[in-house]
């Protein structure tokens, strides 16, 4: 009696060490799983804060913009305009942040999208930016002014702007099912890694010699960068204004991260620099739902 009961006692040691043994094991592997997946999403999260200029509208905005032109705009006409930056409570905010060697960047398109201007006003102090834009025709014009206020988040306000003088044609936006265009003597080719809405992508500009179909490594910096992307939605309610991952390249590939909000056709305007010229280079895409 006694050994039967030595012997069961030995057999449940051996069966209660054994359950241990494995519950410690697979605890210790969730444990690292999550760990990891944990460490995948902030590398995600950190390279979209710094590959991506884009106003979230979650984000706070504590900023009042006033646009004012000394006279009424005319095109072919030197006007300059007055951009008043305050807070809430209509006080000027004095200090802003340095987004690529600039306090400010303002983008200038057409209704149809068919002009693009990016062009960047002078600080006066007090809140107060000056510039004075190109309006080549008479016409609607949407203008964006970019920038941050120093402990503030990053900030676009826009404005809509109608210009007298005769008015250009029309020209209707339409997807364009090959990317590749040749400017300044440059061929540059946009590919995408996918294209849908709301999701994560990757867009290179392959710039390449248009003649020698030779690849083009001598960029140069363009605003501490080698390039810059701004997209417009069609309906123009929608801006991206992208900076690339890699910064300090200088060709022939320049690859921007970035994500579409909504469906619909884009305008995308592609800055590079050559030889101290900056060429611009100009899709338009249909991203899908």
């Amino acid at each position: 009696m006694e050994r039967k009961f030595l012997t069961m006692a030995v057999f449940s040691l051996i069966i209660s060490l054994f359950l241990a043994a494995c519950s410690k094991d697979g605890s210790m592997d969730h444990g690292n799983m999550d760990q990891n997946s944990n460490e995948k999403q902030t590398d995600t999260n950190h390279d979209r804060m710094n590959h991506e200029d884009m106003t979230p509208s979650s984000q706070k905005d504590n900023t009042n913009v006033e646009f004012s032109f000394k006279e009424n705009p005319e095109s072919g006409k030197q006007i300059p305009l007055d951009i008043k930056v305050n807070n809430k409570d209509g006080k000027p905010i004095k200090d802003f942040e340095v987004e690529h060697e600039k306090l400010m960047h303002l983008i200038v398109v057409s209704k149809d999208l068919s002009y693009f201007d990016h062009i960047h006003p002078e600080y006066k102090g007090n809140g107060l930016f000056t510039v004075t834009p190109n309006f080549p025709s008479g016409g609607e014009y949407k203008i964006y002014a970019d920038f941050t206020p120093k402990e503030g988040s990053k900030t676009v306000k826009s404005n809509v702007v109608t210009v007298a003088g005769n008015k250009a044609k029309t020209t209707p936006l339409t997807e364009e099912k090959e990317l590749t265009k040749v400017v300044d003597g440059k061929e540059v080719t946009l590919k995408f890694d996918h294209s849908m809405t709301g999701m994560d992508l990757t867009m290179t500009f392959t710039i390449n010699d248009a003649k020698t179909k030779q690849p083009i490594t001598n960029l140069q910096p363009y605003l501490g960068a080698v390039g810059h992307v701004v997209a417009i939605s069609g309906d123009t309610e929608t801006y991206l204004h992208v900076h690339p991952m890699d910064e300090k390249a200088t060709g022939p590939n320049a690859k921007f991260m970035t994500s579409f909000p909504k469906s619909g056709l884009y305008k995308i305007w592609g800055q590079f620099q050559q030889n101290g010229k900056v060429f611009t280079v100009p899709f338009t895409i249909n991203v899908p739902k």
